[in-house]
């Protein structure tokens, strides 16, 4: 089995979550004899490809005419509309953002140039999650085309992760016929209240997984948001929980200064994550359970909220809130 999977993340340089887990997934794969190769918007060359190889989508220099991909007029009319200025960047504070975007813009960078009837670009793609993050994604979606063409005959089957790279799957599978498989790791009503969806996200995700022959989702909850929210059919939505890597050695842990057991929170303080539930839950043990200290450790959107959560209820509540 060989696999043509698209990723936007991937180790040593990890912005979030999705890049680790595309990490253990290619060794598990590569462990169970699947040949996996992980093309993501910008790599740094030194991605360890011992089981897996990485492409560039940076490198590649892609090719684009009215008539040579097939559905591929689609892709690129989304590049006219999807164009947005978009403050879409979840992992760093607004002052970090305001710095980046300054940056980005100051760079002058190409985009694609029409040739008469074709297109021919190397676009280099930031692989972050800035102000042009839609354009990224729809670009990279023509990129994944070319690949799939350059790859011809080298993959079985498509696997994508996550909305950022949906768009790309349906490129390939357009061009190659090889069935998709599109991997939701956390919907827009994770990110969001049910009331406050990003509707593009949404509706590339909705894209993405009415294309797909199969959605895997993280948990039965996920699965069951897809069937619900986003009308898929639920026999083509299984849900295969992330797994666990356990440590190599068995380090001993450091002296403490405290008796009282330590329950933490160590992660961003936005919706997705729940750190209101963390702390609603404190509130309950400490009720039966005086000698429990519970730690936040993380920064987000929610931090001053959680802050203000009634001390009434998290009294004995002891949070320690820094930038992660």
């Amino acid at each position: 089995m060989r696999v043509l999977m698209f990723g936007w993340e991937f180790p040593p340089h990890i912005a979030g979550g999705l890049g680790t887990a595309c990490y253990g997934m290619t060794q598990g794969l590569a462990r169970n004899d699947v040949e996996v190769i992980f093309v993501m918007p910008k790599a740094s060359g030194d991605e360890d490809q011992s089981f897996v190889k990485v492409v560039n989508a940076s490198d590649i220099e892609a090719r684009y005419s009215d008539s040579s991909i097939e559905g591929a007029d689609d892709i690129m009319r989304k590049i006219s509309f999807i164009h947005i200025d978009s403050n879409m960047v979840p992992y760093i504070s607004p002052e970090e953002w305001a710095t980046y975007r300054e940056g980005y813009e100051r760079t002058g960078k190409k985009f694609w140039e029409r040739k008469g009837d074709s297109w021919t670009q190397r676009y280099t793609f930031s692989g972050k999650y800035g102000a042009n993050i839609m354009e990224e994604v729809a670009r990279y979606a023509v990129v994944a085309a070319e690949v799939a063409q350059q790859l011809e005959g080298q993959f079985d089957v498509i696997h994508a992760h996550d909305w950022l790279t949906y768009f790309a799957g349906i490129a390939a599978k357009r061009v190659s016929g090889k069935p998709l498989v599109v991997h939701m790791h956390a919907t827009s009503f994770d990110r969001s209240s049910s009331d406050n969806i990003d509707t593009r996200v949404y509706e590339i995700e909705r894209a993405g997984m009415a294309a797909a022959d199969m959605v895997i989702a993280v948990s039965n909850l996920t699965r069951n948001i897809v069937i619900s929210k986003y009308n898929i059919e639920p026999e083509k939505v299984v849900a295969v929980h992330n797994a666990v890597q356990f440590a190599e050695n068995d380090n001993p842990l450091p002296k403490r200064g405290v008796e009282d057991k330590i329950v933490t929170f160590l992660g961003r303080i936005t919706f997705q994550k729940g750190p209101d539930y963390f702390i609603e839950a404190a509130a309950k043990v400490l009720q039966r359970v005086p000698n429990v200290r519970f730690v936040m450790a993380g920064s987000g959107d929610m931090m001053n909220h959680c802050i203000r959560m009634p001390r009434s209820s998290a009294s004995r509540i002891v949070s320690t809130l820094q930038a992660s």
